[in-house]
């Protein structure tokens, strides 16, 4: 497992940015470079279940292991989803249990500073390090526009 480090600013209060980064709507916006039309199921409050996923169902699920409200934000995964059967069992799925990513959001005169730290099997390491510098540009472009 490999732990990739991303960071952004964005000009925005931390609470915009936040929002941007969890509410559905815009949450589809950022994440639609990771998959197409990705939604999630569930809640972000720490101990809850959530689940990621794609279009046709499949995808990750995933607990919350911190939430502390416009700072920090961490999922662990659990497993993934496939055929709307939760998979802890695979060796695909194995690859990711236990997973972090991490979210922290420090703000200073009106710019937020987003990091995302994110564990990821090294087969997935060069696909996440092309795919996290747009997603957050994304972000940017969300959270600047509201």
């Amino acid at each position: 497992m490999k732990k990739l480090h991303f960071q952004i600013d964005i000009t925005a209060p931390k609470e915009t940015v936040w929002r941007a980064m969890l509410e559905q709507k815009t949450y589809m916006e950022w994440t639609d470079v990771f998959s197409p039309g990705s939604y999630f199921e569930g809640s972000w409050d720490k101990g809850a279940r959530i689940k990621f996923l794609g279009p046709g169902g499949d995808g990750m699920f995933s607990e919350i292991a911190e939430n502390r409200k416009y700072e920090f934000i961490s999922i662990r995964h659990l497993g993934e989803i496939q055929n709307g059967i939760p998979d802890t069992e695979s060796p695909r799925a194995k690859a990711w249990t236990q997973a972090l990513e991490n979210y922290t959001f420090s703000e200073k005169n009106g710019i937020t500073e987003v990091k995302v730290d994110v564990d990821t099997p090294e087969e997935f390491e060069k696909i996440f390090k092309n795919m996290w510098p747009i997603a957050l540009k994304k972000l940017k472009e969300v959270s600047e526009r509201t």
